[in-house]
């Protein structure tokens, strides 16, 4: 693997991480994969591959990002939030 595919795929695997930045634990969307690679490397290059300062770099800078990428960090967000009010509900 060529030094560009490996920094390729830990823009990919942090961009995810991103989507999912209050439930880590989740599978990582390929949507949030390919809406987000973009803006983590134009965005937040500097923290790879430090995905917990991707993850912040990313959500610190949420209103530079590209509009597919902001609907997919808010939509895996909300659903992140109505998993924990079920959860809490259920205890």
């Amino acid at each position: 693997m060529t030094r560009y595919q490996t920094i390729a795929t830990l823009f990919a695997v942090a961009t995810a991480a991103v989507a999912f930045q209050t439930s880590p634990g989740l599978a990582f969307s390929s949507e949030a994969q390919q809406m987000c690679s973009g803006d983590a490397m134009r965005l937040c290059s500097s923290e790879i591959p430090d995905i917990p300062r991707v993850r912040a770099c990313m959500v610190q800078k949420k209103a530079q990002v590209s509009p597919g990428c902001r609907a997919v960090m808010d939509r895996e967000h909300a659903a992140a939030g109505a998993s924990r009010k079920r959860e809490a509900t259920a205890q």
